[in-house]
């Protein structure tokens, strides 16, 4: 049995921290250093953005910033035998791989460099269901598993680049590798699943974007997370020495209930059961995770498509002091009168967004922004011809007339949409070092379980006398996108606080709490008291996706910190207690 794999995170996003490869290769050495280095630099946007890239170069289509970040750390992994595990390849692994060589060769580092592909759909669509329209996709990806990075890695690679696949299997096909897994081996799997998904944001898992500030003593910028993955699929979440930010119980469930559903996280190699992870604070910056059960996977793949969905254009005007509601009725009129009304475009959005006060101390805080976005397959109409036309205004319409930016041009925007695909038609590869193919076989599947209900908190909700304050004062909260949907993770930090919240809020009453743009959607709440947590699903919120929407948070990262403003009636001892 060997011991655990540390396996270090050095990005989010495509554009996270540059810098954050050479720390955390360099950050550790010893029984401190990594074994893996690893980066996530795909979401649904990512792949748009790469596709309009690869447009114009059919080179392209890959992460660029990884090569520079590969320029800072290659000769120093390859020195201390630390693999690389990215999917920064994006729409072209191939031409990922060949980059790494030319830049190894450069360096004068030998290096193995494999590619996984087989992700990429836009040759055959015909099996995709829902089926694709009209539209012809500019990227349809299937979410590949782990395999083919074990496989990879067990041939001998040095570096392994990949297209989409899920963010967890930057973990678990490392994982699987390290300790010789087999495809059945599935608490195993979903142990290193749950650590992949708590590291592949990198410091949203060690303080980042964390609800409670006052517990981020050292503000410093938080060191990326490394997972140390054990034999039985159990993990640590920590961060190297004298790196800023926090590991703890509660930033790790933070992390964990981000851009989640149902308890039952379906991935391509296992179904992880999130309700029976535990959490223990091992040690300062040390958080172990235990417990977790998997099982077989389903037997379809994920799929997620971007479409060109036309063009758009946004126009802030500000208004100032007296008659908000008045002013901006004025200036709707004035603007659609001149464009021919609302009904010339496909799409029009307008938001008055209330940041006045009555008798504000400050000229800007009696000002208000009334937000307008049009779309239209017709680029002329959207671009110049509308914003000129809010122009024409800035004499003739309201007291106090002023914008935010000059008149702007239009933008193509995109479309997302989930589907899903059979296994059978899609093909995992993994191309070797020596440019061998090898196909990887799917695991065995088996249906997808049926949500289960949560059982009776095991301790009872507070029923002294309330008070009215923020929900945050007693809840943390993370929340972000999946397509149009947002996803709200809601935790206590004690038994009581979750007994109160699980009886308290309802999904009737989370719908009155984020106000009218929920009220007509439908939202799920599911149960997690192994982590005295709940998460909310509201369908529809972001529209046809983050490229789509026209939300001024198109992610919805803003909406946990709205729900935990709200003041509601919480219990005297809850309070008393934070």
């Amino acid at each position: 049995m060997r011991d655990p794999v540390r396996i270090g995170n050095c990005s989010g996003f495509y554009g996270d921290r540059i810098a954050a490869a050479r720390e955390m290769v360099e950050g550790g050495t010893g029984e401190e250093s990594i074994d893996v280095l690893c980066g996530d630099y795909l979401a649904e946007l990512t792949m748009l953005i790469l596709a309009k890239a690869q447009a114009k170069d059919p080179a392209g289509g890959y992460a660029r910033t990884f090569l520079t970040q590969m320029e800072q750390v290659l000769g120093t992994c390859s020195d201390r035998g630390i693999k690389i595990v990215a999917n920064a390849g994006g729409l072209n692994p191939a031409g990922l791989a060949v980059r790494l060589r030319e830049l190894a060769d450069r360096l004068g580092i030998s290096v193995r460099v494999a590619h996984v592909e087989g992700d990429d759909l836009r040759g055959n669509l015909s099996a995709i269901t829902p089926a694709v329209g009209e539209v012809e996709p500019v990227s349809a990806n299937a979410y590949l598993g782990g395999w083919g990075i074990a496989e990879a890695l067990g041939a001998g690679a040095d570096v392994v680049v990949t297209g989409r696949v899920t963010d967890a299997s930057l973990v678990v096909g490392p994982a699987a590798w390290w300790h010789g897994w087999e495809r059945t081996d599935w608490d195993r799997l979903a142990g290193a699943v749950v650590a992949g998904h708590v590291i592949e944001c990198g410091p949203q898992a060690t303080g980042g974007n964390y609800a409670f500030l006052d517990e981020i003593t050292d503000r410093r910028y938080p060191g990326f997370p490394i997972a140390e993955v054990a034999a039985d699929g159990s993990s640590v979440i920590t961060k190297h020495a004298d790196t800023g930010g926090l590991v703890s119980v509660g930033t790790v469930t933070a992390q964990l209930l981000y851009e989640i559903a149902e308890p039952a996280y379906l991935g391509p190699d296992v179904v992880t059961h999130f309700d029976t992870i535990s959490l223990a604070q091992q040690a300062e910056h040390r958080v172990a995770i235990t417990g977790v059960t998997g099982s077989p996977p389903p037997e379809t793949l994920k799929v997620a498509l971007n479409e060109v969905g036309g063009y758009r254009n946004t126009m802030t005007m500000v208004l100032t002091g007296l008659d908000i509601e008045a002013k901006a009725a004025f200036a709707q009129q004035q603007l659609f009168d001149i464009l021919g009304g609302r009904d010339s475009f496909a799409e029009t959005d307008v938001r008055l967004l209330r940041f006045d006060t009555p008798d504000a101390p400050t000229n800007d805080q009696a000002c208000a922004h009334l937000r307008i976005t049009v779309k239209d397959t017709d680029p002329r109409k959207v671009g110049r011809t509308f914003s000129s036309a809010i122009m024409e205004i800035a004499l003739a319409g309201y007291a106090g007339f002023h914008t935010t930016t000059p008149p702007t041009s239009e933008s193509a925007f995109g479309v997302y949409r989930p589907a899903a695909v059979p296994r059978s038609s899609v093909t995992h590869v993994v191309v070797l070092p020596n440019g061998e193919r090898r196909t990887i076989a799917d695991p065995p599947t088996g249906s997808v379980p049926a949500a289960k209900v949560a059982g009776s908190s095991a301790a009872a909700p507070p029923t002294e006398p309330t008070c009215r304050a923020p929900l945050g004062a007693v809840l943390g909260a993370r929340s972000g996108d999946k397509g149009g949907n947002a996803n709200i993770g809601l935790w206590a930090r004690d038994d009581a606080g979750y007994a109160w919240v699980r009886e308290h809020l309802t999904v009737e009453r989370l719908r009155g709490l984020l106000g009218p743009e929920a009220a007509q959607l439908r939202i799920e709440r599911f149960e997690l008291p192994n982590l005295r947590a709940l998460n909310v699903v509201v369908h529809g919120l972001l529209g046809e996706g983050v490229a789509s929407s026209t939300r001024p948070d198109a992610q919805a990262k803003g909406l946990c910190e709205y729900l935990r403003s709200r003041i509601v009636d919480i219990p005297q001892s809850l309070l008393s207690a934070t």
